[in-house]
């Protein structure tokens, strides 16, 4: 039986005065046109409307999940130094199959599975991605075949990309654009600390015990994480939208469809116009371009120190484990990033207490302080470490005060740069990062294969200033971004249309 919304003799005006009271029941209301509904932006079930511990819950484990795959794939470097003498391959081939590998697989689902959740949810795909981590791990940590060692170690990198490239896309969700400070940072930290903590853990799990059981250790962690993200929610509010919007649809007659920019589409329209968005958007955005360029050299090199420390250190008289605990200095410089955060709420609240929105630019006084620091402390590193510094004069300590510079610095780019991306793009950030981490992927999985030879080539000393003068330049991006950034974006095709988007759907970035 139809409502009584159906009756047709009624007056239109008052079947539509019925179906808006209707509708603000249910926290919906029609757009400006009548054509289409969208959320009310005090309903409780729009992702930003959660409550707080629903938002803490999905939020950590997800970073959690990030956290845990990312360390799996700095702990190839250490795997790959033992299972050569297993497999007899070369060093560099072997680091090709557990690192590279697993970064070019990466570097494939970055453009597959972003665009993806923009269309069909993100849920199902952290759930898939832990459990297919999970299962590779057990599949190369008990098979004695290197190539089916390979195969897995690709299909990990693959779903890898999950976490890596939407948790992004999720904090959007969840988060205004205030919050999302905070939100980013906590999920760079604990993207880097899984970078950090993998050389270290792998070392000491390879040295004491057996390569296989840094990827038996993976599985029982991916495994625990699996079943717990089960229990987390959906957060595409364009997806839940359409099915709340359905339901009273097929309860009453005449109710516009959702204002859905996300539609479900064809697999035929995915795979031509979804599918492609991260490459149109790092083609045809200079700030994902340049943002791309930066995180990926910037990030690479964690990969590299996970080949350079060992011969730097070992150069001092450590071994290969006690090498590898260098990057607590690394970890440590992490955890300096939450000062700046503090001075992004700050510059915020004045900002609101002047009653001026809040611009992407805003934030993006971490970069301005972290590039030149990066710069300072990889010179810093470069020239206090043999063999050009022999004295005992200079101990170990000084080069590795340097290397919480480092950790901070990086942590720093990391963080603001994927919030510029992130509030710069909103609806489509998932994508835009879904860019930065395919090249990022890429050169990540390539600068170890010739980091040894680098070294031993040119001498650490001379190796290290050529990363040093890379960072000196890229010093030159923050005065650019903070002087140009919004008039770039004014012109960026899908920046200016993602905050339509958000305006049309009823969602003020600046809303909780």
């Amino acid at each position: 039986m139809k409502s009584p919304l159906d009756i047709t003799d009624e007056p239109r005006f008052y079947l539509q005065e019925q179906m808006q009271e209707h509708l603000r029941d249910h926290y919906l209301e029609l757009t400006p046109d009548t054509k289409f509904v969208r959320w009310l932006r005090d309903n409780p079930r729009h992702p930003r409307n959660w409550p707080t511990n629903r938002k803490i819950y999905d939020t950590a484990l997800i970073c959690l999940l990030d956290l845990v795959i990312t360390a799996s794939s700095t702990a190839g470097a250490a795997a790959a130094s033992q299972a050569r003498h297993e497999y007899k391959v070369g060093h560099t081939f072997a680091t090709f199959c557990f690192v590279t590998l697993f970064l070019l697989g990466q570097c494939v689902g970055t453009i597959v599975f972003p665009p993806w959740t923009e269309s069909f949810g993100r849920k199902k795909l952290y759930i898939i991605s832990s459990a297919l981590s999970c299962a590779c791990c057990i599949v190369i940590g008990t098979v004695n075949s290197l190539p089916v060692a390979i195969v897995m170690r690709v299909i990990a990198g693959l779903v890898s990309a999950v976490p890596g490239n939407i948790v992004g896309g999720s904090i959007e969700d969840l988060f205004n654009s205030q919050a999302r400070v905070w939100a980013i940072y906590w999920w760079t930290v604990a993207s880097n600390i899984g970078l950090i903590v993998g050389p270290i853990m792998s070392s000491h799990i390879v040295a004491y015990l057996n390569w296989r059981w840094v990827f038996y250790i993976y599985a029982i962690v991916m495994g625990i994480i699996t079943g717990l993200l089960f229990f987390i929610r959906e957060s595409r509010s364009s997806l839940l939208l359409t099915a709340e919007v359905e339901v009273l649809r097929r309860q009453i007659e005449g109710i516009p469809p959702a204002l859905n920019h996300d539609h479900m589409p064809t697999m035929r329209t995915f795979m031509k116009e979804h599918l492609f968005r991260p490459a149109q958007l790092f083609c045809g955005e200079p700030i994902v371009f340049t943002i791309s360029m930066i995180i990926s050299v910037v990030m690479s090199l964690i990969y590299m120190f996970t080949e350079a420390m060992p011969i730097v250190y070992q150069s001092m008289g450590f071994t290969r484990p006690q090498a590898s605990l260098m990057f607590l200095a690394i970890g440590l410089g992490t955890c300096l990033s939450a000062f700046t955060r503090m001075l992004d709420s700050q510059i915020i609240n004045k900002r609101r207490r002047k009653g001026l929105p809040i611009r992407p630019e805003d934030k993006l006084v971490g970069l301005g302080i972290g590039a030149p620091i990066l710069a300072i402390s990889l010179w810093w590193f470069g020239w206090t470490i043999p063999p050009l510094i022999q004295s005992p004069s200079i101990p170990w300590i000084v080069p590795t005060v340097s290397l919480i510079f480092v950790g901070f610095s990086l942590t720093e780019i990391d963080t603001v740069l994927y919030g510029y991306i992130s509030d710069s793009y909103l609806s489509y950030s998932a994508s835009a990062t879904a860019a930065v981490g395919f090249f990022r992927g890429l050169l990540s999985g390539v600068f170890p294969l010739f980091t040894k030879q680098m070294f031993h080539g040119l001498g650490s000393n001379f190796a290290m200033s050529i990363l040093a003068g890379v960072a000196t330049v890229f010093c030159i991006v923050p005065p650019l971004f903070l002087c140009y950034g919004e008039r770039i974006r004014r012109r960026s095709r899908f920046a200016a249309y993602s905050w339509e988007i958000q305006s049309e759907m009823g969602k003020d970035d600046s809303d909780l």
